[in-house]
């Protein structure tokens, strides 16, 4: 399957909206991480994923993705170290689309992003006031790469 996704940074008058909102738990983890492909290990609530996804070109890459048993994702996730991202994740819809936008905690705490799926590359979509910097193509934001930053100040935002 063909993934489209943008990504934004946030800013803080999205918090507003997250009362009101679906609100997931995310713990995820990179089992394999390279050029050519990551592997990756998440626990969403009470369920658990295995994703493969290819390298990025643009702002489409390939992704598989398989739910797995939950107690198979928590064996995988301590396999992973240190390597392990937590976040909450707000689904939010705006002008027809769902934003999913992470909270980042624990190391990470204070980072926001926002991601739209697109169905091409050349869809447009309205940006909600709350967007920042689009980073889609910046590699920092990567979640793959995330997980290896030590704290939110190594970011250099």
């Amino acid at each position: 399957m063909k993934e489209i996704e943008r990504k934004f940074l946030v800013l803080p008058a999205v918090k507003q909206l997250f009362p009101k909102v679906k609100k997931f738990a995310i713990r995820q983890g990179y089992l394999q991480r390279s050029k050519e492909a990551t592997v990756r290990v998440r626990v969403k609530d009470d369920k658990a994923f295995l994703t493969i996804k290819s390298a990025t070109l643009n702002f489409t890459r390939d992704e598989f993705e398989y739910e797995i048993p939950l107690a198979d994702a928590e064996k995988m996730l301590l396999l992973c170290g240190h390597h392990v991202l937590e976040k909450y994740r707000y689904e939010i819809l705006f002008e027809g689309k769902i934003w999913e936008v992470d909270e980042f905690i624990g190391k990470l705490n204070g980072l926001y992003l926002a991601e739209i799926e697109l169905k091409s590359e050349d869809e447009t979509f309205v940006r909600p006031d709350w967007l920042g910097e689009e980073v889609s193509l910046d590699t920092r934001f990567a979640n793959s790469n995330l997980v290896l930053v030590e704290s939110f100040t190594d970011l250099n935002l």
